[in-house]
């Protein structure tokens, strides 16, 4: 056990090295040498890094690199449940077990991106916030999920004088008066529009945007008998635009080619995402944006010119109080529903930036490197911090400084330090390029000495010595640099 003296040591060494402190003259980083002997330069901004080459593709390899992408995902927790649960049907249908902890903060990047781009940054959209439910009677042919008491449905089952009739009409009327799960998000922008039309003094256009959980019925023989559906979820960003009729179809061309640069600006292969137009069985004519997939392409987001016909239907009886100004003119404005599926995004990016390359670390030819490159502004965490030779409380002391100041930079770590089990440097790089970390820190006895910390890439695998007093200000311009690409 080390002594109280030591203890108080180290805290004063990670106290000195946080605020620039060093026995290294100079600030600029010193070479670092390998294993191999050779120097690897300093690192750059992913604005600057050089192109990286494009996954190979094949009918025969497509298969086995699914099937090592899932392997990934489960293993380092993108992805809940196991390999039979995660088939290519319940991934996309939502029917899995759910994300893991780095699928959780991947899907909430993405989020995050998204609400930023259409959201935050624009005067003319407004945040909505509409119930999981949908209010309202079961129409004919209405196929989606009732909220129903199982208890009151048990006690009608259970009631022996009913005749079949009126077992019939008992259901009947709970189906009619119970609400049902949303299958969308466009139901709760077109309750709030009056609201928000009298917000800004009935000026168009506008946008209402929501990120939630919808539901949809999936059937799946294989996992329930026949007729019985299951229960799909998927998380929607939604955006609700109201525009005249007269300016509708150059907003939809608008957000067409807003929407897909957005898919793409976070690519590693952005011509993977295309978009197509469509027309729905009414003749509602719109778009479809598609990421292709090793199996074929699969729709990610669609937009849809709806006219004034939604709106029309949910306020039948005052029309007065739908009209919006458009210039000098009273109008009823067209809506554009614009719907993002951000599991099935997440999905793509997975799909997208997952690579196998010759790995450094090993001379067999057949053993490849196993990396998620997923764009700085999505990777779920952005830097691990890891202690190499040394004392060990006194390094962990230092690790929990820089940790903390990470933190509250808002720069997410993992704390590889706290680990137990000892690992070599090959093990710690491979578990950190498949949890797609931007960098790795490594604490050493040599940062005790003189505050140099390792700091290596998984874009480039390539080292560099820096100062642990600079890592902060590196970490914020590298992500601010991805941001603004």
């Amino acid at each position: 056990m080390r002594s109280g003296a030591a203890v108080r040591a180290g805290r004063k060494v990670c106290r000195c090295l946080l605020s620039g402190y060093s026995r290294v003259d100079g600030g600029q980083p010193e070479q670092l040498t390998g294993g191999s002997g050779s120097f690897v330069g300093p690192l750059r901004s992913h604005a600057e890094l050089p192109p990286v080459s494009e996954p190979r593709e094949g009918p025969e390899s497509g298969g086995e690199e699914s099937e090592a992408l899932v392997e990934i995902c489960q293993k380092r927790r993108f992805l809940s449940g196991t390999k039979r649960q995660l088939s290519r049907d319940s991934l996309l249908s939502g029917c899995h077990p759910g994300l893991g902890p780095l699928g959780i903060e991947l899907r909430k990047n993405l989020a995050a991106e998204w609400w930023s781009s259409v959201v935050v940054f624009r005067e003319q959209v407004f945040p909505v916030d509409a119930l999981h439910r949908e209010p309202g009677p079961s129409l004919p042919g209405d196929s989606a999920f009732r909220l129903v008491s199982a208890e009151t449905l048990r006690e009608i089952l259970q009631d022996k004088e009913l005749s079949k009739e009126q077992l019939g009409a008992f259901l009947e009327n709970l189906l009619k008066t119970s609400g049902k799960l949303r299958e969308s998000l466009l139901h709760g922008a077109l309750q709030h529009y009056v609201n928000y039309l009298d917000l800004i003094n009935k000026r168009l256009p506008f946008g209402l945007a929501q990120i939630g959980v919808c539901f949809h019925p999936v059937s799946d023989t294989k996992q329930t008998p026949d007729g019985v559906k299951r229960i799909g979820e998927k998380t929607e960003a939604s955006l609700v635009w109201f525009t005249s009729a007269r300016t509708a179809s150059q907003w939809l061309d608008f957000w067409l080619r807003h929407r897909l640069l957005w898919w793409r600006k976070f690519a590693v292969s952005p011509s993977n995402f295309s978009s197509s137009d469509c027309q729905d069985e009414a003749g509602q004519k719109g778009n479809k944006l598609y990421y292709n997939f090793p199996w074929g392409k699969e729709p990610i987001e669609t937009l849809w010119n709806l006219g004034d016909h939604e709106l029309l239907h949910m306020y039948p009886e005052n029309v007065a109080q739908l009209h919006g100004r458009d210039g000098r003119k009273n109008v009823v404005p067209s809506v554009l529903s614009i719907n993002g599926d951000l599991d099935r995004g997440m999905l793509a990016y997975l799909y997208d930036s997952f690579q196998l390359t010759e790995n450094s670390f090993t001379r067999r030819k057949d053993f490849h490197r196993k990396v998620l490159k997923l764009h700085p502004c999505l990777a779920p965490i952005k830097v691990a911090l890891d202690v190499g030779r040394g004392p060990t409380v006194e390094l962990r002391q230092v690790c929990q400084g820089l940790f903390n100041e990470l933190l509250e930079n808002g720069i997410s770590v993992w704390p590889g330090y706290l680990e137990t089990v000892p690992s070599s440097l090959e093990q710690l790089y491979s578990k950190y390029d498949e949890m797609s970390i931007l960098f790795t820190v490594l604490i050493t006895e040599a940062t005790l000495e003189n505050g140099l910390i390792h700091l290596r890439s998984r874009d480039t695998t390539m080292k560099e010595m820096m100062h642990i007093s600079k890592v902060k200000d590196f970490l914020t311009k590298y992500i601010s640099s991805a941001k603004n690409v």
